[in-house]
């Protein structure tokens, strides 16, 4: 098929890229237009000659448009997923992440598209209200980024109820591995113990996530997003397993060999009522629809991950809080 990926140079687009090619797939990748004409992670990839690359703004109905003329399937990663910086800037993601949204929505309605796969966000359902957090788990944003994505949820699946825009709905939970921002919380751990620190900076430890690879994110996208019963409807990604920041930096440290102190900073901390205490995914609907299930240890993802921040520590500016 010929699928359009936004979002295809960040972190999950560009190993989901890669994977779609893999599987024979003619595939263009909406890069976000800049003076540069930076195409992000695709950059490096082994499969670069093997990519459309359109540069375009997701906030652009004319160039997503334009973009997805043609296609018959897309996948819509593009987002601002940086949490802190919703806080400094909600209009952004509103603007961003709900309007960019809409207009993948009205072009793929417009243009026929087979297929719309929508990227969602565990952020949405908030705190736990009852673990495992099932499909059917209230949806309680805590910041504007997850309220955001919360509202591009709806819309897209309002697409489908009013237009019959084939959209599916995948929500995966907390995804890591290499290429990941120094602005999430293992990138964050790991560059600033390879970095030489002795002491290392970081917010609340109590909250649980659900970590899943990113090898298996990427397939799990593929297996549910392009599966003929998945239309409509909304389906996690996850492990099944949780595990608290505190613990998740004692098996990095584990792993690392390194003897590090760690330090609370209150610059790191979420605003009290916008943190998500517990995250524990069930994914069992993915896996009974699809037989996608996570393949990868957290032991495995994590020894990749780290081998990957040594080789790139050039990227990473630990000294810094990255919001």
């Amino acid at each position: 098929m010929k699928i359009l990926i936004t979002g295809s140079e960040g972190f999950i687009g560009s190993h989901l890229t890669e994977q779609i090619i893999k599987k024979g797939h003619q595939v263009k990748c909406f890069v976000r237009y800049n003076f540069q004409n930076d195409w992000g992670w695709l950059e490096a990839s082994p499969l670069k000659k093997d990519m459309e690359i359109y540069t375009g703004d997701i906030r652009d109905y004319d160039s997503v448009y334009d973009a997805m003329k043609g296609m018959d399937v897309v996948f819509h990663l593009a987002a601002l997923i940086g949490i802190p910086y919703s806080y400094v800037s909600p209009l952004a993601y509103i603007k961003t992440n709900t309007e960019g949204t809409y207009n993948v929505l009205e072009a793929s309605r417009k243009l026929n598209l087979q297929r719309v796969v929508h990227t969602s966000t565990s952020e949405v359902y908030g705190t736990a209200q009852y673990v495992p957090i099932d499909e059917k788990h209230p949806i309680n944003p805590q910041s504007p980024y997850a309220a955001s994505k919360a509202s591009a949820d709806h819309l897209a699946l309002s697409y489908f109820r009013s237009f019959e825009t084939p959209v599916t709905v995948i929500r995966p939970f907390n995804t890591y591995g290499p290429r990941q921002s120094a602005r999430a919380i293992i990138p964050t751990i790991i560059s600033q113990i390879l970095s030489g620190k002795k002491e290392i900076k970081l917010g609340n430890l109590s909250p649980t996530r659900d970590l899943n690879y990113v090898k298996d994110t990427a397939n799990g996208f593929i297996s549910v997003g392009l599966h003929e019963d998945t239309i409509g409807d909304v389906f996690n990604l996850g492990t099944g397993k949780e595990i608290s920041i505190g613990d998740l930096v004692k098996k990095i440290i584990e792993l690392t060999g390194k003897k590090v102190k760690i330090i609370q900073d209150s610059k790191r901390l979420r605003p009290l009522k916008s943190e998500v205490e517990r995250l524990l995914s069930d994914a069992s609907k993915s896996m009974k629809v699809t037989g996608w299930k996570s393949e990868f240890s957290l032991e495995e993802g994590f020894k990749e991950t780290i081998e990957w921040i040594r080789n790139n520590l050039i990227r990473f500016k630990a000294d810094i809080y990255n919001v």
